[in-house]
């Protein structure tokens, strides 16, 4: 019995993991455009982030999400104005002004540019935005969990967890390893300039998606 819990919980928590969306994105803009450090940096941000959601909904705390549309709505909209504007300030440095500002300011000062902190901080604020990762925990989560004690049914959680996150980093880590090694051709000028600024377009769409979306 608990073997095709745990069967039928990896594919749940697999399908889940390869849906594109919010954490994707992130990884795949910040590896393209800042290199595989700041890529894997992104990937820990997001894990990060699911272990924060996955803590607080085996303590109860993610309920309020799902119980509470005002709570749902802070979040919701707090995450669509991040990535408003995370997509619009992209847009602006991809202008070609502010491009070659920014490279100046790069090359003089390579601190400036994203660091895999940086990164981390970034991506583990965008997961921490997205309710939908914390009615995930809250919803599907304790239909995996045990009746029996707290010790049983927390152990059984954290066993879980620990799968759906290493399935995380595992296809993040795949998608920072193919886009690290496309950078050669998509940090061209020209396809740079396009690629940044359609990305961010996304990242637009996705927050105003966010937004906008009914439970």
């Amino acid at each position: 019995m608990q073997s095709h819990l745990l069967l039928t919980w990896s594919l749940v928590a697999l399908i889940g993991v390869l849906t594109p969306g919010i954490d994707v994105m992130m990884v795949l803009r910040t590896t393209i455009f800042s290199g595989r450090r700041p890529g894997v940096g992104a990937v820990a941000g997001v894990q990060i982030g699911c272990l924060i959601w996955a803590t607080a909904s085996l303590a109860g705390l993610t309920a309020l999400l799902a119980a509470s549309t005002l709570a749902y709505d802070v979040v919701r909209i707090g995450g669509a104005c991040y990535l408003i504007w995370l997509g619009g300030t992209a847009i602006w440095r991809s202008l070609p002004r502010n491009r070659n500002r920014r490279a100046e300011r790069d090359e003089a000062d390579p601190a400036r540019a994203l660091t895999s902190a940086g990164a981390t901080r970034r991506a583990l604020l965008s997961n921490l935005l997205n309710p939908k990762v914390g009615v995930f925990y809250i919803s599907i989560l304790p239909q995996f969990l045990p009746t029996g004690s707290v010790l049983t049914t927390t152990s059984w959680g954290v066993v879980l967890v620990a799968i759906h996150v290493g399935l995380g980093i595992a296809w993040l880590g795949f998608l920072v390893l193919i886009a690290s090694r496309a950078r050669g051709v998509l940090t061209r000028a020209k396809v740079k300039a396009w690629l940044d600024r359609t990305s961010a377009a996304v990242m637009i769409g996705l927050g105003i998606r966010l937004a906008t979306e009914h439970r």
